[in-house]
C-alpha cells in the first residue's frame, strides 16, 4: 500500500457550507483568521484546506470543532469587498482528512492526509441503474425547486462517473450541511451515489408536500372568491327582480330594522346606515366585517331614549336612607335637598357630589341606597389604579379588540339613559405615557359638555346628561383641581362609638347572625359588649374592622352551638376577652397627680382622634433645644414658634430675661415610631415649655388644639369632632379649643358635649391662666383669664379677653 502524501498548509473552517472535489465555488468570508489563511495561500501559492464546522455558533474553531474530512482547494481569485469582507473563488482539487491542528494563530494551519482521487467504476448494470435514478430524481427535484434552473442538469447528463454525479448534485442541492458532510466522508463512489439517492428522494418529497398545502390554500382562496361573485350575482338578480329586502341577505335587513326601530338622532341613525352600506359591500368572512357588525351590535344595545321613571319623593326617600344608614344626618339632608329641587325643576341638571371620608364610613353604600331611594339603575366603576385615557374615552375602532370605555359600558349595563353612575375612588387615578384619565374625566363631569359626549369607539355624541354622577374619595389632595371644581364636596366625618353601637345594633349584627345561620336568640350581645368590641379591638374611623370582630363572634358563638350543644351565647363587657382574645387598644390613662412640663394634646388620624402627649423638660445648658419623637416640619416649627412667644413674654411669665442663654428645653412626643405632623399642637407645646420653665404643674383633666403664633395668637383648627371624642374616651373634663372654632361645636355629638367643658381661647396667655395651676409659688403671675369663658351643650358663649 502506498502512504498517501502528508502536507501543511493553511486551513479555513466554513459556515454551513461544504466544497467538494472538481467543482468551484464563490463564497464571502469575514473572520480575520480566515482572510489571513486566504492571503498566505494566495502568496505562497499552496493549496488551502477547506472544512466545515460542526456547530456554526462557534466563532473561533479548535480542532475538536471540525469535521475530520474536508477538501484541499486552490485559491482562484480574491476580491476585496466593503466592510472588510473578501469573495472567493476556490476550485477543489481532493478530498482531505486533518490529521492535527498546527497552529490557531494569526490563522489555522493543518497538517492534511490528501486522499487519492477514486478509480473509474467498472459499469454494472446496478450501477447504471442507480446512476438512471439519480437523474430521474435530479430532474424531479429541479422542476418542483423554484429557483433551479434546467442548465444544471446538463452538465449531470454529460458524465457517467457516479462519483463526480454524486459530488456535482450535492454540491447544487440545498441540502442540510451533515448530509452533505456524509456524501464527501463517503470515499467509495457507489455507496457515495446511494447516499445522494436517499437525500434527493426525501427532498423530493418535501417538495411535492409543500406544493400540495400550497394548492390547499390557493382552492381555497379561489373558492371564497367564487362565493363572493355568485352572492353579488345574487344580489343584482334580487334587485333586478324587485326582491330586495324580502329575499336578500337577512342580516342586513335584520340591521336595517333594529336601527329604524331604535330612538336614534338622526346623526347617529345615518352613521349606522352608512356602516350597514359598507357591511354589504364586504366579502363574505372578512375581519372588516366583523369589526362593522360589533360597532353596530354595540351601539344599538346602548339604551338610546329609554328612562327609569323617577321617584322623587322626599318622604319615601328618607325612609329608605334612614332604614339603610344611622346617622350621617348631613349627608342625607343634602340628598334630599337635591330630591326637592328635582321635585321643583326636574330640567335642573349638573349636579354631582363628591363623597369624601375615611375608609369604611359608607360612601359607596349610601350612593346604592341613593339609587334605590330615586328609582334609578346603579352602575359601579371602580377608578383606582387606572391609568390609561381610554379606560375613559375607548378606544378607536382602527385597534384590534377595541371597545368603548368604562363610560358608555356602564350605560350599556344600567340600560337606562338616566342611572346613578357611581365613580368609586376617583382619587387614586393615575396618569402616564398612556394619557391622563383625570383629564378625561373633565369632559364627563362637565354639565355644559356631556350632552354630546363622544366616545373614541362609538365615534357618534351620547348624552349623559341625564345621568346623576356621584363620586367617592378618601382624600381631596390627590384629585386635580379642575376636575375637583366640577363637584361638590360633601364630607363624610368618621362615626362616633355611640354611633358605632346603634350601627352594630342595627345592621352589622343581624347581617352577622344571619350569613353565619344564627337565630337571634342563639347570639346575644349586650351593649357593654359592643362598646367593649369598639374600644378595646378595633381603631377606625369606619366600621369594616368591627364588622370583622361582630363575625369572630358570630364564628365562636356557632362553634359552641354545634360542639359544644348550647342553646344561647350571651356576651358581655366582662367575657369579651373569651371570645377575642387580649385586649389589643387601651385607652389613654391620666396621670393620677398633676405633672410638671405635661400637656394633653389633641391629635387628628385617618381613623379618629387621639389624645397626644407633649412633655418638656429643661436642664441647665446653652440655650439647645431639642425636638424628638418623629415629628414634621410643620410640628417642629410651631415649637420652635412657641419658644419665640415665651421670650417675648419672659417677663410677664416670671422668667429671667436670659433663661434661653442658659437652660436648655427638650420637648418630647411619645410613641416615637408614628409619624405626626400638624400646626394644631402650637398652644399644647406652649404650656408644656411654660411648665417646665417656670415649675408650675399642669391641669391633669384638661387638652387643648390649636395653632400658635409668634404674637401668641390661637388659630382655628381641623378635626374637632374626632378630638373631642378621644378627649371624651380618655377622660377628660377640659378642653381648650380656639374661639374661632365655637361654630363647629354644632357638628359634635350631644353626648360628648355634655360630657365635657370647652374654654374658648383667643390669646396663649388665657390657656396658660387656666391650665397651669396657680398654687405653685412659681407659676405665672397675674395673667388674665377669660370672662364666661366655658361652653356646654349648646350654648353659645361670649368671649372677651
Amino acid at each position: 500500500m502506498e502512504t498517501n502524501l502528508q502536507k501543511t498548509m493553511p486551513a479555513l473552517a466554513l459556515r454551513g457550507l461544504t466544497v467538494f472535489p472538481n467543482m468551484l465555488l464563490h463564497f464571502d468570508v469575514g473572520r480575520a483568521a480566515s482572510i489571513k489563511a486566504l492571503d498566505e495561500s494566495m502568496g505562497s501559492g499552496q493549496p488551502i484546506f477547506l472544512v466545515a464546522q460542526r456547530d456554526l455558533a462557534v466563532e473561533d474553531p479548535q480542532e475538536k470543532d471540525l469535521y475530520s474530512v474536508g477538501t484541499v482547494c486552490n485559491v482562484r481569485q480574491l476580491l476585496r469587498l466593503p466592510g472588510d469582507n473578501v469573495r472567493v473563488m476556490v476550485e477543489g482539487l481532493s478530498r482531505g482528512r486533518l490529521l492535527e491542528m498546527t497552529q490557531t494563530e494569526p490563522y489555522l494551519a493543518a497538517r492534511v492526509e490528501e486522499l487519492p482521487a477514486e478509480q473509474p467504476v467498472r459499469r454494472s448494470a446496478r450501477t447504471e441503474a442507480l446512476i438512471r435514478q439519480t437523474y430521474e430524481l435530479f430532474e424531479s427535484f429541479i422542476e418542483l425547486a423554484p429557483k433551479m434552473t434546467p442548465d444544471i442538469l446538463l452538465s449531470v447528463l454529460s458524465s457517467e462517473d457516479p462519483g463526480y454525479i454524486a459530488d456535482y448534485i450535492a454540491q447544487n442541492l440545498p441540502m442540510r450541511t451533515s448530509d452533505k458532510q456524509a456524501i464527501l466522508e463517503e470515499l467509495r463512489p457507489v455507496r457515495r451515489l446511494e447516499r445522494l439517492c436517499q437525500s434527493l428522494r426525501r427532498e423530493v418529497e418535501i417538495l411535492e408536500m409543500e406544493q400540495e398545502l400550497q394548492g390547499k390554500v390557493r382552492e381555497q382562496l379561489t373558492r371564497s372568491q367564487r362565493d363572493y361573485v355568485l352572492r353579488e350575482q345574487m344580489k343584482v338578480i334580487q334587485q333586478e327582480l324587485g326582491e330586495d329586502g324580502a329575499g336578500g341577505d337577512s342580516e342586513l335587513a335584520e340591521y336595517r330594522q333594529r336601527i329604524a326601530g331604535a330612538k336614534l338622532p338622526r346623526e347617529v341613525a345615518d352613521k349606522l346606515n352608512k356602516e350597514v352600506g359598507r357591511l354589504e359591500k364586504q366579502p363574505f368572512g372578512s375581519a372588516e366585517a366583523s369589526v362593522i357588525r360589533g360597532y353596530l351590535d354595540t351601539v344599538l344595545e346602548l339604551p338610546w331614549g329609554k328612562k327609569t321613571k323617577e321617584r322623587v319623593d322626599v318622604a319615601a326617600a328618607r325612609k329608605v336612607l334612614d332604614a339603610d344608614h344611622f346617622g350621617l344626618d348631613k349627608v342625607k339632608e343634602r340628598i334630599l335637598e337635591f330630591l326637592a329641587v328635582k321635585q321643583l325643576a326636574p330640567q335642573l341638571r349638573g349636579q354631582i357630589l363628591c363623597l369624601v371620608g375615611p375608609p369604611g364610613v359608607g360612601k359607596t353604600s349610601i350612593a346604592m341606597s341613593m339609587a334605590r331611594a330615586l328609582n334609578r339603575k346603579l352602575a359601579r366603576i371602580s377608578l383606582g389604579g387606572v391609568h390609561d385615557e381610554a379606560e375613559i374615552r375607548g378606544h378607536r375602532k382602527t385597534y384590534v379588540g377595541a371597545m368603548p370605555g368604562r363610560i358608555i359600558a356602564a350605560v350599556r349595563q344600567a340600560g337606562t339613559c338616566n342611572p346613578l353612575l357611581l365613580l368609586d375612588e376617583i382619587d387614586k387615578l393615575g396618569s402616564d405615557q398612556r394619557g391622563d384619565p383625570a383629564s378625561a374625566l373633565l369632559e364627563v363631569l362637565d354639565a355644559e359638555q356631556n350632552s354630546t359626549f363622544r366616545d373614541h369607539y362609538l365615534e357618534v355624541p351620547f348624552d349623559l346628561s341625564d345621568v346623576l354622577f356621584i363620586t367617592t374619595a378618601n382624600t381631596l389632595d390627590t384629585i386635580p383641581r379642575p376636575l375637583l371644581d366640577r363637584m361638590e364636596v360633601i364630607e363624610l366625618t368618621s362615626y362616633t362609638d355611640e354611633e358605632k353601637l346603634q350601627i352594630a345594633k342595627r345592621h352589622l349584627l343581624p347581617r352577622e347572625r344571619k350569613r353565619h345561620g344564627l337565630r337571634a336568640g342563639q347570639l346575644k350581645l349586650t351593649d357593654d359588649a359592643i362598646r367593649e368590641v369598639i374600644r378595646g379591638y378595633t381603631r377606625e374611623s369606619g366600621v369594616r374592622i368591627l364588622e370583622r370582630r361582630l363575625a369572630a363572634l358570630c364564628r365562636k358563638a356557632a362553634m359552641h352551638v354545634v360542639s359544644d350543644g348550647v342553646k344561647s351565647v350571651h356576651v358581655t363587657g366582662d367575657n369579651v376577652e373569651e371570645y377575642l382574645g387580649v385586649r389589643r387598644y387601651h385607652p389613654e390613662r391620666l396621670p393620677r397627680t398633676e405633672q410638671v412640663g405635661v400637656v394633653n394634646g389633641l391629635a387628628w388620624t385617618s381613623v379618629g382622634g387621639e389624645i397626644l402627649e407633649v412633655e418638656a423638660a429643661v436642664v441647665p445648658g446653652t440655650g439647645k433645644v431639642e425636638l424628638t419623637g418623629n415629628l414634621g416640619d410643620v410640628m417642629k416649627e410651631s415649637a420652635h414658634a412657641a419658644l419665640s412667644y415665651i421670650r417675648g413674654r419672659a417677663a410677664a411669665l416670671g422668667l429671667p430675661e436670659d433663661f434661653y442663654q442658659k437652660k436648655d428645653i427638650h420637648v418630647h412626643f411619645p410613641e416615637g415610631a408614628v409619624p405626626k405632623d400638624g400646626p394644631s399642637a402650637g398652644i399644647a407645646i406652649t404650656t408644656a415649655m411654660v411648665s417646665a420653665l417656670t415649675g408650675a404643674p399642669v391641669r391633669r383633666e384638661i387638652a387643648m388644639t390649636g395653632e400658635v403664633t409668634l404674637r401668641g395668637r390661637v388659630l382655628p383648627i381641623g378635626g374637632l369632632k374626632e378630638k373631642t371624642m378621644a378627649a371624651y374616651r380618655s377622660g377628660i373634663k377640659t378642653v381648650f379649643l380656639p374661639a374661632d372654632n365655637l361654630p363647629d361645636l354644632e357638628d359634635i355629638d350631644p353626648t360628648v358635649r355634655a360630657a365635657l367643658r370647652f374654654v374658648p381661647v383667643e390669646q396663649v396667655d388665657t390657656v396658660l391662666a387656666e391650665a397651669l395651676e396657680q398654687a405653685s409659688q412659681t407659676a405665672a403671675p397675674d395673667l388674665p383669664r377669660p370672662h364666661q369663658s366655658t361652653v356646654a351643650g349648646r350654648e353659645v358663649p361670649t368671649f372677651r379677653q
